[in-house]
Order: structure tokens, then sequence, then C-alpha cells
């Protein structure tokens, strides 16, 4: 009879899941973060990105985990 060794690493379907995971996790902060900027513009900065007030309020109002 032969000797069977079954290696299994707990590690590997792991690899990489904390790296993506704190990826996302810093897109939401930046998006968070940008979101609150667009919402304190005043209407002169407003005016000067060439976008309507309704259009910074749509934009500051979505979750951060939305696009």
């Amino acid at each position: 009879m032969a000797d069977i060794s079954l290696h299994y690493s707990s590690k590997a379907p792991l690899a990489g899941t904390y790296t993506a995971f704190s990826q996302i996790l810093a897109t939401w902060r930046r998006r968070a973060k940008e979101r609150r900027e667009l919402a304190n513009l005043d209407h002169r900065a407003i005016r000067d990105l060439g976008l309507s007030p309704s259009e910074i309020q749509f934009e500051a109002n979505k979750p951060f985990w939305r696009l």
C-alpha cells in the first residue's frame, strides 16, 4: 500500500483577497471623499466646472459603492 500525502494550504484560495479587498475599500473612500467635496462646492466653482447644481446634487447623493 502506498502512502498518499495530501497537501492543503489554507492560504492558497485566499491569495490576493486581502489586496483586492483593500483596493475596493480605498476606491470607496476616495468616492465618498470626492462626493463630499462636490457637495461643498459653491455656485461659482460649479459654474466653472460647467455643471448644473442638480448634476452636482445627483452625483453627491449617490452611495459610495455606486459608480
